[in-house]
């Protein structure tokens, strides 16, 4: 059975385009993470699925690393340095790890750590951190959603995310409030919204949900409702009389327009979905 290096070497003859990008085998040793640089958290879950990987002699693809002076830290493949060195500890012999450089600056090692596609999916928080590290390297917005290929209102919505206050933060990370749900709640109630999402919850919790939806979050008046009070109000005189301005209603309307904004006033959902948004 030929292979890509037989292929390789008799390109001459067979006129193949073929060209070599080396890999290296890197002891484990000698592989380190620097504390923080992962844009990712570890999921541990992920990290013993490649251990099981390394155990069963599967392909795994190669890490991306660069070579510093405290030695060859790991810019893509954080995952799976964890899962070759718990299988290691394990017992099963994993002496080395195949490595390819990455080549570029910080920015580069970031945005490649952002549109990855070997690594684990990024959270919402994730992406936002990262696209945060970009912007105090002085990157704009519009800049960031080039390198890493997703459009400025995306990177403005991560952006948005962390300015949501620890509180909100916390609830997005333990899946109570989705992202856009925070946002939406920061936007709109400033720096209370972590106070409303912690009322809103509790209510939620009260009727047996475990998250808090963009409705029940910021509650919307009926559409239907808003019409008829305009229906209601068509037909009122408006009067200016000593410096003030009064409406003097349709006979017999003034029951149906204080029940409706006595609902206005309450915050009463009326319809809308438990469909999200994604961030």
């Amino acid at each position: 059975m030929s292979s890509l290096l037989s292929l390789y070497k008799a390109k001459e003859k067979n006129g193949t385009a073929t060209t070599v990008k080396k890999t290296f085998l890197v002891p484990l040793a000698e592989l380190y993470v620097e504390p923080g640089y992962n844009v990712r958290e570890i999921d541990q879950e992920h990290v013993a699925e490649f251990r099981d990987a390394f155990i069963a002699g599967e392909f795994v693809p190669p890490l991306a690393v660069q070579v510093t002076e405290q030695g060859i830290k790991i810019i893509d493949g954080h995952h799976r340095y964890y899962g070759a060195k718990m299988a290691s500890d394990e017992g099963h012999e994993i002496p080395r790890l195949d490595c390819k450089d990455f080549a570029g600056s910080e920015a580069d090692r970031i945005a490649f750590m952002v549109t990855s596609s070997q690594g684990k999916a990024l959270s919402p928080l994730e992406r936002a951190a990262a696209y945060q590290r970009l912007l105090n390297q002085g990157w704009t917005p519009a800049e960031i959603a080039k390198k890493v290929k997703r459009s400025t209102a995306d990177v403005d919505q991560h952006l948005q995310l962390l300015e949501c206050g620890d509180g909100l933060i916390a609830m997005v990370k333990s899946g109570e409030v989705a992202p856009t749900t925070a946002v939406a709640l920061s936007r709109e109630h400033g720096p209370k919204a972590e106070a409303v999402a912690q009322v809103q919850m509790e209510k939620a919790k009260a009727a047996g949900k475990t998250k808090l939806t963009r409705s029940a979050a910021i509650p919307q008046f009926s559409a239907a409702k808003a019409r008829r009070l305009a229906e209601l109000l068509c037909g009122a005189d408006y009067l200016h009389e000593d410096g003030f301005g009064t409406l003097r209603l349709t006979e017999g309307t003034d029951s149906e327009i204080n029940r409706i904004l006595a609902d206005y006033r309450a915050g009463i959902t009326i319809g809308g979905g438990d469909d999200e948004p994604r961030l």
